[in-house]
């Protein structure tokens, strides 16, 4: 046998053990298989498009349309589709107890009228592809909790449970569907509510929800979110009567108000039957209105109301008569500004005679593009996006700015700008920068600061103390971190305090003296190289000053992070600064920072061991600060 015939062999039986694996695959078990055989009835419930059930002289016709279950017959009204879909997994798991043959049937003609079955009152008829024959239910059995039935047109009879029998033994009205509408709340995008006190409109856009009369204003998302969540999740308490007739005894000829919410656009020209009659939608969304009429005079702690798109008066609780109260003030934002974090790419300070400041992001940090794209605080600048995105008005001053002179805000004092920024031009955005939110700060009045969107015409006031966590100094939103180095990249290290010493690392890692001598405080050193390495300021004072005390430094520390000495680092210790703190510079940023005294002490640990003395862990950190007055002069700034 030739290597192409044992190929072809081995293909054969690959495929018809995946054959036969598929097969099996597609099989149920045999206890599958004789619970399947013990159904009373099977049929694929997503081929069916209707149910029947003829109970007595009295006919319930529910159909499936676009998914939706509607009853049509004896009244027309949206059906609970769960109590329809709870019949399909009951008669899914139907099984029978006992088969009474057609032969003992035939034997017995009298056994039908026994069982219930030869002029049954309850049938149950499903519609669609594929459907079952019409079942026939008789009478209660014997034993507890079983029944008889039977197909249409069939002679055996079967013993089975009462479960299906209890699904649909119902009134009408209990398969009508109690949740008002099927609209959910995030589905809602435009809402008109009618009070006594006038008429509001509000719009959803871009996810945000703005009010459009009687004022255009940003809307609060949770408030409107639980305005349209009142409506969305009311249940009906009473089905009262159509809406065809005289609504006087319900006050619905003349509501007291309403609420109308509008979901997704309707297709063209769309055909949906309501109450009874075709109407054509798409040409205009007319949305699902609610009325409110009066309360009835039995069940105080409901209210009549009239929902357009079901054609049916019907009573809700009570609570749902509280939208009647809703003002505009209510439902308005009260934040400041909204700010889209998503698309923000540039914060632009602005304070008259200070100049500007501008933050771009740079990934997830920022920088200070104005300052040559010095590394940014960016946690600071987090925390002051959020502080806006959080702070509220104190007040609403004016819904018509006209004076703006008034609260100074034709001359700020203070202007905030958040921008995005497109690099090339594309077809949703211009190249360059785009303004999307401006904050305008006037005068100060008491505990506040009015202020004012630039796109909204509106005066308002807020918390004077805001304007003192926005610095319109560059200098004071630097990062924190001083140099971004390990302790294990110093190359060589000089520390100039009463005395200099320098050390410099061999190519083996080991240090040695440049100046100095004695033997190495190896943990000294190492504290002072992680303390160095890892400095990080307290806050950002400003620019650099004589108070500050760099003429005669506490403390002055050099050092390199490569091989050949040419990238160098300098840090200066100049006066306290008070609480604890020293004020210390470096070449390589504008300005003074603070440094506490944890870190000074760490920096100024002796690196040679005294003699006699053992060397000891970092315990010298805990040592009182070299008064300014015994330091000598060390090696000064630049200024």
């Amino acid at each position: 046998m030739n290597w192409r015939t044992t190929l072809a062999l081995a293909a054969i039986a690959i495929a018809v053990f995946a054959y036969f694996r598929f097969f099996e695959l597609k099989q149920p078990s045999t206890e599958e298989a004789r619970r399947q055989a013990q159904n009373v009835v099977k049929f694929d419930r997503t081929k069916i498009d209707g149910v029947i059930i003829q109970n007595g002289d009295e006919k319930i016709e529910i159909r499936r349309r676009d998914n939706k279950w509607r009853i049509e017959t004896p009244i027309k009204d949206q059906a609970d589709g769960s109590l329809i879909e709870n019949l399909f997994s009951d008669l899914e798991s139907w099984q029978k107890d006992a088969t009474i043959s057609a032969k003992e049937i035939d034997a017995d003609k009298s056994k039908l009228n026994e069982y219930g079955l030869n002029k049954p009152k309850l049938r149950l008829k499903l519609t669609g592809r594929d459907r079952p024959a019409e079942i026939l239910f008789g009478k209660d059995a014997a034993l507890e909790g079983k029944m008889y039935v039977r197909f249409e047109d069939a002679k055996e009879t079967f013993l089975a449970g009462q479960s299906i029998k209890k699904d649909i033994d119902k009134k009408p009205e209990e398969f009508r569907d109690r949740k008002l509408t099927d609209l959910s709340t995030a589905q809602v995008s435009r809402l008109v509510l009618k009070t006594p006190a006038g008429e509001m409109e509000l719009q959803k856009k871009s996810d945000h929800w703005d009010i459009m009369k009687p004022l255009r204003a940003r809307a609060n998302e949770q408030k409107v979110g639980d305005l349209i969540a009142e409506v969305t999740s009311a249940r009906i308490q009473q089905f009262v009567a159509d809406d065809r007739g005289d609504l006087n005894a319900y006050g619905l000829a003349e509501p007291r108000g309403s609420i109308t919410l509008f979901g997704p656009e309707e297709k063209k020209d769309q055909k949906v039957e309501i109450g009874g009659s075709i109407k054509v939608f798409g040409q205009e969304n007319k949305g699902q209105m609610l009325q409110i009429g009066a309360l009835p005079q039995k069940g105080k702690d409901q209210v009549y109301v009239r929902f357009a798109p079901r054609g049916f008066v019907y009573t809700l609780p009570k609570r749902i008569e509280e939208i009647l109260n809703t003002k505009p003030d209510d439902l308005r934002d009260h934040h400041l500004v909204r700010i889209n974090t998503n698309i923000l790419d540039r914060i632009t300070i602005d304070g008259p005679g200070k100049g500007k400041t501008v933050f771009a992001r740079k990934g997830d940090d920022w920088i200070i593009a104005s300052r040559k794209n010095t590394p940014a605080d960016s946690a600071e600048i987090r925390r002051f996006i959020d502080t806006l995105q959080n702070e509220q008005v104190t007040r609403f001053v004016e819904d018509v700015a006209s004076n703006l002179p008034k609260y100074g805000l034709d001359k700020p004092q203070l202007q905030l700008t958040f921008s995005s920024f497109a690099s090339e031009n594309t077809a949703e955005t211009r190249a360059g920068e785009q303004a999307f939110a401006t904050v305008a700060f006037g005068k100060v009045d008491g505990d506040n600061v009015y202020a004012r969107l630039a796109d909204e015409p509106f005066v308002v006031a807020v918390r004077r103390t805001l304007l003192g966590q926005v610095s319109t100094d560059p200098l004071q939103w630097q990062e924190m971190s001083i140099f971004k180095v390990k302790p294990e990249q110093i190359h060589r290290l000089s520390v100039v305090a009463k005395h200099e010493a320098t050390l410099a690392r061999d190519a083996k890692g080991e240090w040695s003296w440049v100046a100095g001598g004695g033997p190495i405080n190896q943990t000294n050193l190492q504290s002072l190289l992680n303390t160095l390495s890892n400095l990080r300021a307290v806050r950002w004072v400003g620019p650099t000053i004589p108070q500050h005390g760099f003429d005669k430094p506490q403390l002055a520390i050099s050092f390199t992070t490569s091989p050949d000495d040419k990238i160098s680092h300098r840090l200066f210790v100049g006066s306290a600064a008070g609480d604890g703190t020293w004020f210390a510079h470096v070449d390589e940023r504008e300005g003074t920072f603070v440094i506490n005294a944890s870190a000074f002490n760490g920096l100024r640990l002796p690196l040679a061991i005294a003699p006699g003395n053992p060397p000891a862990p970092a315990a010298g950190a805990n040592a009182s600060p070299v008064p300014s007055a015994s330091a000598r002069s060390v090696s000064t700034p630049p200024r």
